[in-house]
């Protein structure tokens, strides 16, 4: 596992060298649609996560809500029909496309592309007090993307559901190698292309 991370940390580098180009357009056609619908407002928002080893890390994501609805303060989840997410950021989370500016945060080494997606330090305390191992997620760098949401998509704060994608971060990091995270980077395109999963 060990030899596989350090070979991991130069696939994901060499992964955005050679989609860089793909990575700005795209980033760049989202913020033009998120200016577009919302002027005034910024195109980004920076929010606390844990990371690896229960650090503390600021991750990027293209703003989806109302500003002033403070999108930093938002559930576990968000809702489907959640009426904050604004028309733009419906299609940017439909296609997940709303995640594109976390391949800084895995250019600063915070996050790799595959692994169990961070959350928010308020709920990893809770969550960590009310399922066990769940702290184990922590021991590999969190992904932009990974099995559980290739698996069983985004899902609700029922802690049944939240259990049940624990078990594939779980199975992530027990099995994880070159050929698991092709398997979830394909999966994953087919799931920004068809928009399958979103929330």
């Amino acid at each position: 596992m060990k030899n596989y991370l350090l070979i991991k940390r130069i696939l994901d580098l060499v992964f955005i060298i050679v989609f860089s180009p793909l990575i700005i357009a795209v980033m760049f056609v989202s913020v033009f649609l998120i200016k577009c619908s919302s002027p005034i407002e910024s195109s980004f928002f920076i929010q606390n996560r844990v990371g690896k080893n229960k650090k503390v890390f600021k991750i990027y994501k293209l703003r989806t809500m109302i500003q002033n609805e403070n999108q930093g303060d938002q559930a576990l989840t968000t809702a489907v029909e959640d009426k904050r997410i604004t028309f733009v950021g419906k299609f940017l989370r439909k296609h997940r496309l709303d995640e594109v500016p976390q391949f800084l945060n895995v250019l600063k080494g915070e996050m790799s592309i595959v692994g169990p997606r961070p959350e928010q330090e308020k709920f990893v305390k809770k969550l960590s007090n009310e399922i066990p191992n769940y702290d184990l997620r922590h021991d590999v760098l969190p992904g932009i993307t990974g099995l559980a949401q290739v698996e069983v998509g985004y899902t609700s704060d029922d802690k049944g559901e939240i259990t049940n994608k624990l078990k594939y971060d779980l199975k992530y990091i027990n099995d994880i190698s070159f050929i698991m995270d092709l398997t979830i980077l394909l999966k994953s395109v087919s799931i920004i292309i068809f928009g399958s999963g979103s929330r």
